[in-house]
């Protein structure tokens, strides 16, 4: 029986790199998801936090133990370890990061340079993270994809099959670009988990160290769980 792929959950990851929240939906725009990685950390170098180091990002330790999530007056605010949060425009809040973090570091906007790795949304189905927790010999969480959109699928790594189609979701309409590498930050402690290493290693041999796709947006709208997906 063909399975229909539905949404199961959604999420929102306010400031890059850091811990994100479940959402009952997304807006998205021809950016992507409204809200989504919008703010990041900036070394002293200017380069964007991450997990790890590129032309434009690099690794700040201490960056993936950090939440953010965007109160009801659209205001994000960062939870540190201890409990404290702070907005993101608070004049205090760069002071106490870089103490946490052990550097000097701003809080900023995305401008010209984007904020997101390979593309603006991620899909990712539970059967292809179901077949990696198979090749490991553990569960895997969601969590450690950072996807948007996760889709229930009777079918591992089925959305790679709808790479360079569209698929309509809600009222959005998404063009599904490429299938989302991944490096070894789905192995790192984040605020919501402990290291797990080993899981890089199992998707390159459960997929070529590829799990989930990235996609653009076609058609702005809204993506609400429960939505069911029509590939075209």
């Amino acid at each position: 029986m063909t399975v229909v792929p539905e949404v199961v959950s959604l999420h929102r990851y306010p400031v890059k790199s850091m811990g994100g929240e479940e959402v009952p939906r997304l807006e998205l725009d021809h950016r992507g998801c409204v809200d989504d990685r919008r703010w990041s950390v900036r070394t002293a170098a200017g380069k964007i936090g991450s997990g790890k180091d590129t032309r434009r990002f690099a690794v700040v330790p201490g960056l993936l133990e950090l939440r953010a999530s965007q109160r009801e007056d659209g205001r994000v605010v960062i939870s540190l370890p201890d409990g404290t949060t702070y907005a993101v425009d608070d004049e205090r809040a760069p002071e106490r990061l870089s103490r946490f973090l052990g550097q000097p570091v701003t809080l900023a906007a995305e401008t010209d340079v984007s904020h997101f790795d390979d593309g603006p949304v991620s899909l990712l189905a539970t059967a292809s993270l179901d077949t990696v927790a198979v090749e490991r010999g553990q569960p895997v969480a969601a969590d450690r994809f950072r996807a948007n959109i996760v889709l229930a699928t009777g079918t591992a790594f089925v959305e790679e099959t709808w790479v360079g189609r569209e698929v309509a979701i809600g009222t959005a309409v998404l063009r599904v670009d490429l299938a989302s590498p991944r490096c070894v930050m789905v192995d790192m402690a984040t605020a919501e988990l402990p290291a797990q290493h080993g899981n890089l290693a199992a998707v390159g041999r459960a997929n070529e160290a590829c799990l989930g796709v990235v996609a653009t947006v076609v058609v702005p709208g809204t993506v609400a769980v429960g939505d069911v997906v029509t590939v075209r």
